[in-house]
């Protein structure tokens, strides 16, 4: 969550405190609005912990810890917190809404992955997006690489269009989709402003990767530079450069899954990102 908060000379001057100020605008990147079903399971997983034998219960996965920036092992508490978070939360926004008082809320600046594992990108649209009121928020996602020629081995739930997320418009909201068209690398920006249903097309000036079948949740802050998460050139600084691993061998060797080596670790599109961020 970023709030962005522009202060007159005269309160910085003063040091005024930033806890008072109201925010500019509200930005947020892959939120947690909501989360998966199991995620309410996890503490019924975790219970047989209890027992000195079974300590690995507390543990949804286990994995090597070759990320220096988090953790790869994932505890069953942390999913059972997440569920009650958003469980908090979902109902708190409803009765905002429905009270009216979200109406001083400062206009929300949201981007998602339409493919996302970790978050329900439904959720973002029907718990927050659908509740807010005409106050200049915006939501972007970010679609599939409808180029890549992984396309044919998607599941079929990956490959509906953005839209079918959407309830029918107009919106309250701008919305803008990043996506590209099934022969062309080019990313290009699908916007429909608030209170409308027309569509205009902008160029990003950013294409699809060639090997990125979609964005992920942990992509979308992370620049293609980054020296971990990233593939900048020279050699890698923290052992692993996730952003460019490229593994082959035979199945079951490895300690982690593939998936865990394949999920998008950097934004492509992060250089654009960054200018619509700072867009009055």
């Amino acid at each position: 969550l970023v709030q962005q908060v522009r202060l007159s000379p005269g309160l910085a001057a003063r040091g005024a405190s930033l806890s008072l100020v109201r925010p500019a605008r509200i930005v947020l990147l892959s939120p947690m609005v909501g989360v998966s079903a199991f995620a309410g399971l996890a503490r019924l997983v975790a219970w047989p912990a209890m027992l000195p034998a079974f300590d690995n219960a507390a543990w949804l996965s286990v994995l090597p810890e070759f990320n220096p920036f988090k953790y790869n092992s994932f505890p069953a508490n942390a999913a059972w917190q997440t569920h009650r978070l958003t469980g908090a939360l979902q109902p708190q926004i409803a009765r905002l809404a429905a009270d009216g008082r979200l109406a001083g809320l400062a206009p929300v600046l949201a981007f998602q992955s339409v493919l996302d594992s970790t978050v329900l990108t439904q959720a973002l649209i029907d718990r927050l997006f659908a509740l807010l009121p005409a106050n200049g928020s915006q939501l972007v996602l970010f679609d599939r690489n409808r180029a890549s020629p992984l396309a044919g081995l998607l599941r079929p739930a990956a490959t509906a269009a953005p839209e079918a997320l959407l309830p029918p418009g107009p919106h309250r909201f701008q919305l803008s989709i990043i996506d590209n068209a099934p022969d062309m690398a080019q990313g290009r920006e699908r916007r429909i402003e608030a209170g409308t249903l027309a569509e205009s097309l902008h160029a990003t000036g950013l294409n699809y990767p060639v090997d990125f079948y979609s964005l992920s949740h942990v992509a979308l802050p992370f620049p293609p530079d980054d020296g971990l998460y990233g593939i900048p050139p020279g050699p890698a600084q923290f052992g692993i450069r996730l952003g460019a691993v490229a593994a082959h061998g035979e199945l079951g060797a490895l300690l982690v899954g593939p998936d865990q080596l394949q999920r998008a670790s950097w934004n492509p599109f992060f250089p654009w990102l960054l200018e619509r961020i700072g867009a009055p």
